[in-house]
């Protein structure tokens, strides 16, 4: 998957926008700037955001290709993000060591879903907060209708409410549900798709 990532995101756009996403800049509003950890995080468009809004910024993902777009959109906006390339499996941070988890379209392969969610729960200071948007079940049948809905291709990567429920066991959820929105995110997150929201606070 990295060699796959790598060449989406050497393309010279930003392949999901230079915009943060609509949900998590909502959700960010209602939050005390603090430390936040962004996985899986792409051209860092969502962890730029949340520099820009006062959040110190920690982010990794396994493409070299992604870092090398967000590090660019951080100096296009004048602010210093940390972004390590790594794989989300091998990373190490301390435990309660972040006041926010933001996980926006980070998907992971169905053997290692429930083991890095907890792991990234453990990260989480008590009273901290996350913030989840991701493509549930009922996406694939907006993928068949249309192919630049976006999301993994594979049906067990794609997220079940219960489930996120389950992994994330130790947060008070404000917010936990199923939404139908439109996505215009670049080139690869454009029409109509099914997805999962998390807004809740670490007990």
């Amino acid at each position: 998957m990295k060699d796959f990532w790598d060449e989406r995101y050497r393309q010279s756009d930003f392949v999901y926008g230079d915009q943060p996403n609509i949900y998590f800049a909502e959700k960010l509003a209602e939050l005390t700037p603090g430390k936040a950890l962004f996985p899986a995080e792409g051209e860092g468009r969502n962890a730029v955001y949340a520099a820009i809004q006062g959040f110190e910024v920690e982010a990794f993902d396994q493409s070299e290709e992604g870092k090398k777009k967000a590090m660019q959109l951080a100096e296009i906006n004048s602010v210093k993000i940390n972004y390590t390339t790594v794989s989300a499996d091998t990373i190490g941070y301390k435990k309660e060591s972040f006041d926010l988890l933001v996980m926006v379209f980070a998907h992971f392969p169905e053997i290692l879903r429930r083991d890095l969610h907890r792991w990234f729960s453990s990260l989480v200071k008590k009273g901290g907060g996350i913030i989840l948007e991701g493509f549930s079940k009922e996406h694939s049948k907006f993928q068949d209708e249309n192919p630049n809905a976006g999301g993994p291709k594979h049906w067990e990567m794609l997220y079940d409410l219960e489930e996120l429920k389950t992994d994330f066991s130790d947060f008070d959820f404000q917010e936990a549900y199923i939404s139908e929105t439109i996505l215009s995110e670049g080139a690869y997150h454009k029409g109509k798709a099914s997805v999962v929201r998390f807004f809740g606070t670490k007990r």
